[in-house]
């Protein structure tokens, strides 16, 4: 029986978030983010939120689904957060400690639904002239 979605939400630091996206693309998810990318434009110190929405399966690769798609509030170097997704193992997100209280939790859900995509805070950092263009994958 395949594990079911976890109603919650999890911190990590940039060093696990960039770990997961190495993870995420060794597996060759879909939903992931380019880590020179994140490693150019994340908070060094900050802490990221995951929220699991959608269990992701995929019958022709079995040996990786099912997959959590996570959306991700990320804290990004100009003091921002941003909106932005992740496919996730449902053991590697088991692993992430249960840390956040349920006030905390509906506040960070509450901040997703408000924040600025990655792809749009991105373009706006290349129309400011303040960051590169993210490559395409």
């Amino acid at each position: 029986m395949a594990p079911t979605l976890p109603r919650t939400v999890r911190a990590v630091d940039t060093r696990q978030l960039l770990d997961l996206e190495r993870e995420a693309a060794t597996c060759g998810f879909s939903q992931r983010l380019p880590v020179d990318w994140l490693q150019g434009h994340l908070a060094a110190e900050a802490t990221h939120y995951l929220f699991p929405t959608l269990v992701h399966r995929l019958r022709h690769r079995p040996d990786v689904s099912p997959q959590w798609r996570c959306q991700l509030l990320l804290n990004v170097s100009t003091g921002e957060q941003i909106w932005g997704l992740l496919d996730i193992l449902p053991d590697t997100f088991d692993k992430i400690p249960e840390t956040l209280d349920a006030a905390f939790k509906k506040d960070i859900v509450s901040r997703i639904g408000q924040a600025m995509t990655q792809r749009e805070w991105a373009e706006r950092m290349v129309a400011e002239g303040v960051h590169k263009e993210m490559p395409r994958n």
